[in-house]
């Protein structure tokens, strides 16, 4: 499995011919070098909750590749309203694709989905992803606070690689994280959700030297940089 990091939360996951894309936020992310226009042969774009910083350019790229929306039940409708073939999940449920599997995990977050004017719709329950591709399983935990069933979550699947938020104030922080990791066990975790604002400004190394502390193995991505696991 290759995973690259394309800023905040975006995460594209491939192996084999499979390519899935997750929570991509790319055209209104001041750190993003990437633009939605170069991704192409996307099998799936996966969605944890409908923040814009999270679901920026998630039409335009599902559209573009013929690709479906992979997100909690209402906010796949509301794509689905826009012309978009969405795959609706709810928490604790799991999919087999011709692709791979895909299990619905829960996130302390919240969901609304931002219209114009400072209004919201209600967007679901926001939530994190198990995806299992060629035996090989990520998870992506989306927006989130650090919560006891995520040792639940590492009973449910050995997980190769966890991405986790540590940018403070919205999710997690960095100390939280490290307490995540040693929950869930991952062989690999990955940050995210950290620098893209001044409000999640973190030091990366910082927590990458708290993860060794606690002997657990992480990797630090730079926008557009890649690891295979």
């Amino acid at each position: 499995m290759k995973i690259t990091f394309l800023g905040h939360s975006c995460f594209l996951v491939e192996s084999g011919s499979t390519r899935i894309l997750i929570d991509p936020f790319l055209s209104g992310n001041p750190a993003a070098t990437t633009k939605p226009e170069q991704l192409s042969g996307l099998t799936a774009v996966l969605i944890t909750h409908g923040h814009a910083d999270h679901t920026g350019d998630a039409a335009q790229i599902a559209k573009s590749n013929g690709c479906p929306i992979v997100a909690p039940f209402e906010l796949a409708m509301y794509f689905a309203r826009q012309g978009v073939a969405v795959h609706p999940m709810g928490i604790g449920g799991a999919f087999n694709f011709e692709w791979g599997r895909v299990k619905v995990t829960p996130a302390w977050h919240s969901g609304g989905i931002e219209l114009s004017n400072n209004e919201f719709e209600y967007g679901g329950v926001p939530a994190g992803f198990l995806i299992t591709i060629n035996g090989t399983t990520l998870y992506h935990s989306g927006d989130t606070a650090l919560f006891s069933d995520m040792k639940l979550i590492a009973e449910w699947a050995s997980i190769d690689v966890a991405c986790l938020p540590i940018g403070d104030n919205f999710t997690m922080g960095i100390e939280d994280a490290v307490k995540a990791a040693t929950w869930l066990q991952p062989k690999l975790t990955l940050p995210m959700h950290y620098n893209t604002f001044s409000l999640i400004a973190q030091d990366p190394n910082e927590w990458a030297r708290q993860m060794a502390e606690a002997g657990l193995n992480s990797h630090v991505l730079a926008d557009g940089e890649s690891i295979e696991v």
